[in-house]
């Protein structure tokens, strides 16, 4: 669902190489990043709200999603690509050293940030990025990814979200489930799910950290999950990296988007985990 941008949200446009990216900012104080992979600025913005208050909070949608277009719909929105271009907005905005926020492939691209610009991020959050080539079962969660994708491609967009689903061994009630797909689905929903699996989904879960960079790098690291996540893909994925970090996991409130279903809640926790450092 979109969400209109608050009054005290300023609302940009930052070209880079091969897009055009929307940001907004609001607030005061140290900054903060809160960004996700597929999801774009309006999931964050609750949270970025009450956030505001003590930090500089900066969202922005991903390459190729909502309201930053790409110049070529058909190239793949890679890590290291989202990564230059957060590099790249904190730059612009002469926000580095920041706090970074990521939650699924947005941790991807938070840790991407940190391997190639650890200069930038002082503190990253990676909330349940899914990293399945740090799994034993990773052959078979290729396929399993490929299916997805190939179901999509294949005009079956049911169908492919019930596979992602089930591979991510989330369950929803099939009433709620099916509430995802009552009534006409608008263009941009349409564009940014295909663009999803087409061109993000693969490139996301299939890269590899590199653990030797991420543990020399002079940036805190916490990797973050659901409390309610227990037994989901990323949870598993989450707790291998912490293992080859050598990180005990951070629990948050809820599950895989607790940010966006209790934002009060999760922004408590955030804050007690900035706190820390």
């Amino acid at each position: 669902m979109n969400r209109t941008p608050t009054a005290t949200a300023a609302t940009r446009i930052l070209d880079v190489p091969g897009a055009r990216l929307y940001y907004e900012v609001r607030g005061t104080g140290p900054v903060l990043v809160l960004v996700g992979a597929p999801m774009d600025a309006d999931s964050f913005a609750p949270a970025a709200d009450l956030l505001s208050s003590d930090y500089t909070v900066l969202t922005t949608d991903p390459r190729g999603i909502h309201r930053s277009p790409v110049d070529d719909r058909d190239r793949d929105s890679t890590p290291e690509m989202r990564a230059d271009d957060l590099a790249r907005l904190l730059r612009h905005l002469d926000a580095g050293p920041a706090v970074v926020f990521g939650s699924s492939g947005g941790a991807v691209s938070a840790l991407a940030l940190v391997q190639a610009h650890p200069e930038l991020v002082h503190t990253v959050i990676a909330h349940e990025p899914p990293l399945d080539e740090l799994l034993d079962d990773r052959e078979q969660l290729r396929v399993k990814t490929d299916e997805i994708i190939d179901t999509h491609l294949a005009g079956d967009v049911v169908g492919a979200w019930r596979k992602f689903l089930a591979l991510a061994n989330i369950h929803l009630p099939e009433e709620a489930f099916q509430q995802m797909f009552a009534g006409e689905r608008d263009a941009q929903t349409e564009a940014d799910d295909y663009f999803q699996h087409a061109h993000m989904l693969r490139p996301t879960t299939r890269w590899c950290p590199d653990v030797t960079a991420l543990r020399s790098a002079p940036t805190r690291i916490v990797v973050g999950i659901g409390e309610e996540s227990g037994g989901q893909l990323c949870d598993r994925t989450s707790r291998a990296l912490a293992a080859e970090l050598g990180v005990d996991p951070t629990l948050f409130p809820g599950d895989h988007i607790g940010f966006a279903h209790d934002p009060a809640a999760f922004v408590t926790r955030l804050r007690a985990v900035l706190r820390a450092a």
